[in-house]
């Protein structure tokens, strides 16, 4: 990808992003929000993928599909106001349709435009297909990497004042109850990523964001997520509840394990 082709890209975001202002402060807060988000995830992808080696194409091509992944949470909010897809629609579905609609990538190459529509419609499945081809799969992995430390970001910061300022949209309307789910604990004790089916309350939701490591491809993620304490910063927003600890402990250890053991993709320069 060329730089003027991803600075066209970044035209039309910022224009279509803004097309969707709204008077109520609390929902042009959530669309900010969204924004910045995005901004965030360009930036982190590239960390992410200076570490591999990639070339200057490459962390372009990555850089757009950071660019353009939650493209469909603008028609979400303005339609449904609300950012949880199982009371809505799925926003990564909506986020293709939205580029299609709009031609958005039309100006790219074929190889170009496969690989940010897949990149797009993979980054918030709870797995990945195992049928695509390496190149696709190894962009999506990266975005998913990326777009998770920056929701880790938004999240530790809204625990840290939650208390003082309660949004609804971040905590997806979960009620904030003691303890955790079985379901839950269970999926985490077995390393294993956690559905959002299983969640019931807001504890669920924390521990699934820390469970978050059992999904990350890069050992640059891992270093991320170790130096900005993401995790001792969830853990210090919940109870002291025994099982809540222990599954808190085994995960600090885990990422520690991944920081120095983690194997990098085979799509990787390094």
């Amino acid at each position: 990808m060329k730089e003027a082709q991803l600075h066209q890209l970044k035209k039309w975001f910022r224009e279509y992003s803004q097309s969707f202002m709204m008077d109520d402060p609390d929902d042009q807060r959530n669309l900010d929000l969204k924004i910045r988000h995005t901004q965030r995830v360009c930036d982190v992808i590239l960390d992410i993928g200076q570490s591999l080696n990639l070339d200057e194409g490459e962390l372009r091509l990555a850089a757009a599909t950071a660019l353009l992944h939650d493209i469909g949470r603008f028609e979400q909010y303005q339609k449904y106001r609300t950012f949880m897809d199982s009371k809505s629609e799925d926003h990564a579905t909506l986020g293709t349709q939205v580029l299609e609609k709009h031609n958005v990538l039309e100006f790219l190459i074929p190889d170009e435009i496969r690989i940010i529509r897949c990149a797009v419609l993979y980054h918030n499945r709870l797995t990945i297909p195992t049928d695509e081809d390496e190149t696709c799969l190894f962009f999506s992995q990266l975005l998913r990497d990326a777009d998770k430390i920056d929701v880790y970001k938004v999240v530790t910061d809204y625990y840290q004042i939650a208390h003082e300022e309660l949004n609804e949209t971040i905590q997806l309307d979960l009620p904030d109850l003691p303890g955790i789910s079985d379901s839950v604990y269970n999926d985490l004790q077995n390393k294993q990523v956690v559905s959002k089916d299983h969640l019931h309350n807001l504890n669920d939701f924390k521990l699934l964001q820390m469970g978050w490591i059992y999904d990350m491809h890069f050992k640059r993620t891992f270093e991320i997520v170790r130096e900005r304490h993401y995790l001792d910063l969830i853990l210090e927003s919940m109870p002291d509840d025994p099982a809540i600890i222990q599954i808190g402990l085994q995960l600090k250890s885990d990422l520690e394990h991944f920081c120095m053991d983690s194997i990098d993709s085979a799509y990787s320069k390094a």
